[in-house]
């Protein structure tokens, strides 16, 4: 367990945040496996009937911690917390609201593709930089996104990785609802509220039909893309990107 992710009991939510804000709540190896135990505990516990994940301080979350996860790299099959992680999300079975505000990066956008509702604030932004690091999408992305708003839509965020806002991220469809400035956390309430007023059983099997047999398809694009990324891991391309971004912060 870890201090940086915490877990609170609200009734019958279970709120999940990602609490590192002076290091905009880059995940650690740590809080990756802490939130895969949480997620997976969570859906195995018919008394929780809502999950949320928010980030705490000015962003969602800057994405993975290079330095930390840089020190233990995954090598052939193994089974890290990251990818525990996002097959815990793609399996999970209880209703799972995420609260977006400031930056989400990386994997603090693809995660999202697997929440069932996303409330995001204005001024909101989303980027998933995995080819300047030269690396490659994550978490089905390179499924989903394409299925959500077109190959040429997809293409714009993940080979070029650019940036995209709340209306755009709405657009999409990645985001449910949008919250104005300030109105985050009253907006998720309303959302939850909304949910928790809903027959439990109705509202997990309605869940489970939604998700239906893409399941399986994701879960299957997760691992392709896993092996992609742990090769590329090992890449020239890789280390001198890794190289470049940390030269790059130290003469911030």
């Amino acid at each position: 367990m870890t201090d940086h992710v915490l877990l609170e009991r609200r009734g019958p939510q279970l709120a999940i945040t990602m609490n590192r804000p002076e290091r905009r709540n880059a995940i650690t190896v740590a809080m990756y496996a802490a939130m895969a135990d949480a997620i997976e505990s969570a859906a195995a516990d018919e008394s929780i009937r809502v999950i949320t994940l928010e980030g705490a301080g000015e962003d969602f979350t800057g994405g993975n911690d290079l330095g930390d996860f840089m020190q233990e790299l995954p090598s052939g099959g193994e089974d890290i917390p990251v990818w525990r992680l996002l097959r815990a999300l793609a399996r999970n079975l209880t209703p799972l609201v995420a609260a977006v505000h400031g930056n989400a990066v990386g994997i603090g956008t693809t995660m999202l593709f697997h929440c069932d509702l996303v409330v995001a604030e204005e001024g909101s932004r989303f980027v998933m930089p995995f080819t300047d690091l030269g690396l490659v999408p994550e978490a089905a992305s390179s499924l989903i996104l394409p299925a959500l708003a077109g190959r040429r839509v997809a293409a714009r965020h993940l080979l070029l990785g650019e940036p995209f806002d709340v209306e755009q991220a709405e657009r999409y469809g990645l985001v449910s609802h949008r919250a104005a400035g300030g109105d985050l956390a009253a907006t998720l309430a309303r959302v939850v509220g909304a949910l928790l007023a809903k027959p439990a059983e109705a509202l997990r099997l309605t869940q489970s039909l939604l998700r239906g047999l893409s399941a399986g398809m994701v879960l299957e694009r997760m691992e392709l893309e896993n092996g992609h990324f742990s090769e590329r891991l090992k890449s020239d391309e890789v280390k001198a990107a890794i190289t470049a971004f940390f030269s790059a912060r130290a003469k911030r």
